[in-house]
Parts: structure tokens; C-alpha cells; sequence
């Protein structure tokens, strides 16, 4: 409480990262005179004020496909927090589908979310396609490797046999943080922001899920921690 928008989240070798990097603080503080421009080319292309490329930790490429007028909303909210003392790519807006259209919403919803960043696996820095959304990324924890789960639809190792409302309720038990499980560093943890998307609308998570259903099943049994593993 109280460090919204500071920055300062540390991303370092444990996690995968060659070095050690951390987030900006993007409050008024920092960014205050900042144009809308400015902040509007570095959420979607990764070019900050001075023209100089973000490192790729922020999914610039996903938050470029995002409709104007979502990334409008982002800086009007960037703009009212409280002050708290790359790879450069043209975007690639997409338009918003309307939320009738449940598949081509719940695609918009995902891609923007980045999730196929982390439930694919990686070979030397990049996805490995054909293996999208079938989890596997590996996150070196402090306690050893966490790898993230399959989402495709395959009944074995993915959510195949997962319903709409179980879909949903996995998210939205952590609407009250009080159900967020305190964990000591050497027990099993997620970089699964459970806490964020459980504030995202039903209508939403609903797509999400009717997106997914209709990617490809891959079967990749996921073994999701190994505790010690380096």
C-alpha cells in the first residue's frame, strides 16, 4: 500500500533476467511531464521520452496491439495516481471487437494481457510458436524452478476438462486478498498476478475462456515446480 506506480520491482539472475533490472516509477513524480504522446509511444512500442528502447520486460508488442482508446484510458489513469518520490517497434493497434463476439473479444483480451508470454516455452530468448499456450516457461525461483501451466484446451495436461465457471472461479477466489496464501521463500510461489485479474470483469474472463477453447490442444504435461532446482 502506498507504492503504486513507484517502481522498483526487482527482476534479476534468479528469475532468468542476465543481469539486474528494475521497473520505472511511471507516477506523475516520474513522468508528470511526460505528453501524452510520449506516453502513448512507450506503452506501445517500447521508446521512452528520449528515445531510447525499454527493456523487453514490459510486453510492448502486446500493448501495442491494444485499441487507442484503451491505451488512452491507461494514461488518463497514469495521470491522477499519486507522486511517488529495447527493441523499438512501430504498433500495431488492433480494434476493439465488440464484447457480442465472445471468441474475437476473448482474443483481443489475451493478447493484450501478454499471456502467451509466459505459458509458452522458450529456446534462446524467443517463443517457441507451435508451442503456444502449452506452458512450460521456466522461472528460476528462489527456492528452485517454477514452469507455468498448459492453457490449451487438451483434457490430459491443459484445461480441457475445465468448465466455464471453474475457469472463472480460479480467478475470482482471489478477489479477496485475504485468500491469497502467505508463503515463506522456500515454499512454492506463482508469477501469476492472481490478485490483479481477479478484479477483471466476469464478461471478460468469460472470453478469455471461450478464446482458449478454440486454440489447438497441445499435450505437454507440465511438471509445475522443482524445489532446489537451479
Amino acid at each position: 500500500p502506498g507504492t503504486l506506480g513507484k517502481g522498483g520491482e526487482y527482476f534479476g539472475r534468479e528469475a532468468g533476467f542476465q543481469g539486474t533490472f528494475y521497473s520505472r516509477n511511471i507516477t506523475p513524480q516520474n513522468i508528470g511531464n511526460w505528453t501524452d504522446g510520449e506516453i502513448y509511444r512507450t506503452i506501445t512500442t517500447g521508446v521512452d521520452k528520449d528515445g531510447k528502447a525499454l527493456f523487453p520486460v514490459m510486453p510492448y508488442l502486446h500493448y501495442g496491439k491494444m485499441d487507442k482508446e484503451d491505451v488512452y484510458d491507461i494514461i488518463a489513469y497514469l495521470r491522477q495516481l499519486p507522486p511517488i518520490n529495447t527493441i523499438p517497434t512501430d504498433a500495431t493497434p488492433m480494434e476493439r471487437p465488440d464484447k457480442t463476439d465472445r471468441v474475437k473479444y476473448g482474443e483481443y483480451i489475451t493478447t493484450i494481457a501478454a499471456c502467451i508470454e509466459c505459458h509458452t516455452p522458450v529456446e534462446k530468448g524467443q517463443l517457441i510458436r507451435e508451442l503456444g499456450y502449452a506452458g512450460g516457461r521456466v522461472f528460476e525461483m528462489p527456492s528452485g524452478v517454477l514452469r507455468s501451466a498448459n492453457i490449451t484446451s487438451d483434457p490430459e495436461t491443459g484445461i480441457g476438462n475445465w468448465s466455464e465457471d471453474v475457469f472463472v472461479a480460479r480467478f475470482k477466489s482471489y478477489a479477496d486478498t485475504a485468500n491469497l496464501p502467505k508463503l515463506s521463500p522456500e515454499q512454492v510461489n506463482t508469477v501469476m498476478p492472481w490478485s490483479m485479474y481477479a478484479g477483471m470483469d466476469t464478461t471478460d474472463l468469460k472470453a478469455i475462456y471461450a478464446y482458449l477453447k478454440t486454440i489447438k490442444p497441445i499435450k505437454n504435461k507440465v511438471e509445475h515446480f522443482q524445489p532446489g532446482a537451479k
